[in-house]
């Protein structure tokens, strides 16, 4: 099997390229992908070269048999793929710093992937990811797009609208799964979700241990340390007798996080300082293993996640997830349930079925089909509709361009909401991306 990479070159890829290495499985096998060639696709050459050189040694050292090739070329690296996973940056750390700092200006949350941060990203991002899907398409049929680039539902509708087949994936899920593990002081994979929402925009509303739901007790003895660990009081989250991902900060604190990142670097300032650490290490030829630093990168347990979900789409057995509820057997092309982004096709009733919603999914060869999600409390289905109908303007700002589609898109979103400050923030958005917006160039 061959798995490309486009944005191989990325400081991410070595934590892929570990959890193919050698990642164990829950009953102490090698749970490798089954892969021959590991295809890294990048038009920075100077990162490729070094992202390169280290993933051959990661492979090498544990003796791992499949081969890294590396190319700027998309359809040399993409023809006979049987899964690409997406992880670029358009823009890179520059344009993510504009979208962490221009919206605070008007006194809105600065973020690279929520508000107007996260509209400007959407614009950039979605034209070059679906030329992307085309040109794979043609070298590599009907392979199998697993999206990490963000923001991952809109990117991820955008490429299922276009027909690709396409899953998107976030790490937020399983980091809270091996967190609260360890909370509770179980094994992960003994532990299931019930996991619901938009991208970023996601709560948990059970915690099952062994079928016993959990989150109560992790509520009452370790609220205080889950609040902490997600920038939100305890008190919250047992009022709403759910926990949200830590992205909800943005929302339920609003002003407090504006206040903080006005006197802050931004986080595209710091994750620059990693990434430049990170590539003196991987260029170090004595460095055999995946160095600590990588940790402070972002994307925690991204590999294991990539690894479950690119064995489930591919026809093998998911290492690690739980076990789909439909009775799928343990063999090779087994169906395992994965906390994926996809189509919501009725599984939050209040959407149309073409959005796309993070939720538990049960995956196999055919795809992610999402199981049944219990009901949404009004307290959290008003705000998710809030922002489903925000990421359809944001997409159609994407696809057709124009500046109106953009402010539109902006006065929808619950953290702007108001026409003043829609209206200069999309003519700051829109003179900042410019170079990166093809309407804007007269080249749509």
């Amino acid at each position: 099997m061959k798995l490309t990479v486009v944005g191989g070159g990325s400081t991410y890829t070595p934590e892929l390229i570990d959890g193919i290495a050698g990642m164990a499985g829950v009953d102490g096998r090698r749970a490798g992908l089954v892969v021959d060639e590991i295809a890294l696709v990048d038009p920075d050459a100077s990162r490729l070269e070094v992202v390169g050189a280290f993933s051959r040694r990661l492979l090498a050292h544990a003796g791992h048999p499949a081969r890294v090739t590396t190319t700027a070329d998309l359809e040399r690296g993409a023809e006979g793929a049987s899964a690409v996973l997406l992880q670029l940056r358009v823009g890179g750390q520059t344009a993510r710093a504009s979208d962490e700092t221009f919206p605070l200006v008007c006194g809105c949350v600065g973020q690279e992937t929520t508000g107007a941060g996260g509209l400007a990203k959407a614009l950039r991002t979605v034209p070059v990811v679906l030329d992307i899907a085309e040109r794979v398409r043609a070298v590599a049929g009907d392979a199998w797009i697993v999206n990490f680039t963000n923001p991952v539902g809109i990117v991820t509708r955008a490429l299922s609208q276009a027909g690709h087949r396409v899953v998107g994936l976030c790490n937020v899920a399983i980091a809270f799964r091996r967190w609260t593990s360890s909370l509770l002081g179980v094994a992960p994979e003994s532990v299931r979700l019930e996991h619901v929402g938009l991208n970023h925009l996601t709560w948990e509303t059970a915690v099952f241990v062994d079928g016993v739901d959990r989150l109560p007790e992790l509520l009452e003895r370790h609220g205080d340390a889950v609040g902490e660990h997600i920038g939100l009081p305890a008190s919250l989250m047992r009022r709403l007798g759910m926990v949200p991902s830590y992205y909800l900060k943005y929302f339920y604190e609003h002003d407090e996080v504006v206040r903080e990142q006005r006197t802050s670097p931004p986080r595209a300032e710091v994750v620059a300082g990693v990434e430049k650490e990170l590539l003196d290490l991987y260029g170090d030829v004595s460095v055999v293993a995946k160095p600590e630093l990588l940790g402070q990168r972002g994307g925690a347990y991204y590999s294991e996640a990539a690894v479950q979900l690119v064995h489930s789409l591919t026809g093998g057995v998911g290492v690690g997830g739980a076990a789909a509820a439909a009775g799928a057997g343990a063999g090779a092309g087994a169906a395992e349930q994965h906390v994926v982004n996809v189509r919501n096709d009725g599984a939050l009733p209040f959407l149309p079925d073409d959005a796309v919603v993070e939720v538990p999914a049960v995956v196999s060869e055919r795809g992610a089909v999402p199981v049944e999600v219990p009901p949404v409390p009004a307290s959290v289905s008003g705000l998710i509709s809030h922002v489903a109908s925000y990421e359809h303007l944001a997409l159609d700002a994407a696809l057709r361009g124009g500046r109106d589609r953009v402010a539109d898109a902006l006065l929808a979103h619950p953290l702007i909401g108001q026409f003043s400050v829609a209206e200069r923030l999309a003519d700051e958005l829109v003179a900042r991306n410019a170079d990166f917006l093809p309407w804007v160039q007269g080249t749509a």
